[in-house]
């Protein structure tokens, strides 16, 4: 006997969430990545959101600096909204420089749906040249202080579910790697 609706995919609330985690340098290429992945998966009908640090900025986190606290905080409140967000059964993919391992850490741990760590990886030289926001030269003239990889450390994974090298890569390339791993995880996970 044919149920109706069987041959839909299921529901939102039927689907179990994930935190995708992009973390990197400035120009690395986080938002450009988390967009083009948001793009490939809406297109492939999996209900997902971009948290991109930049935007966070400007309305949840418009009270908070760039001193270590005030990053701490940031990632803290961040890493409960893509929580909320996966629970609901959405894929969130939040792209932050995060640059502190512990800041990391603590978004996995509030995380109860699967938390995948990608270390969307570029060398300072590549992202200097890229300079999108000219932050590293307004950093290099003295103009900003507390710059990640700058004057502020920039604290690389250990142990990444995933590194994406972007360097030397194309944003299609990059994409279908970071898709493909995505796609992988969903497969694999229980409903």
């Amino acid at each position: 006997m044919h149920h109706a609706g069987s041959d839909r995919p299921p529901s939102i609330k039927a689907r179990r969430g994930a935190v995708i985690w992009l973390t990197g340098l400035s120009g690395a290429g986080k938002s450009t990545l988390a967009e083009s992945l948001a793009h490939q998966l809406d297109e492939l009908g999996h209900a997902c959101y971009v948290l991109d640090g930049d935007v966070l900025r400007t309305g949840l986190n418009a009270d908070l600096g760039f001193s270590p606290e005030d990053r701490h905080e940031n990632i803290r409140r961040t890493g409960e909204v893509a929580a909320l967000f996966a629970d609901a059964g959405l894929i969130c993919i939040a792209a932050l420089i995060s640059p502190y391992r512990a800041g990391r850490a603590a978004a996995r741990l509030a995380c109860k749906a699967g938390f995948h760590e990608v270390h969307i990886k570029a060398d300072l030289a590549t992202c200097e040249a890229r300079d999108p926001k000219g932050l590293y030269r307004r950093a290099r003239a003295g103009e900003l202080t507390g710059f990640t990889g700058i004057d502020a450390p920039y604290e690389a994974p250990e142990r990444p579910e995933l590194v994406v090298e972007t360097a030397r890569t194309t944003l299609a390339a990059a994409t279908g790697q970071l898709l493909e791993y995505v796609l992988e995880q969903l497969a694999h996970q229980p409903r």
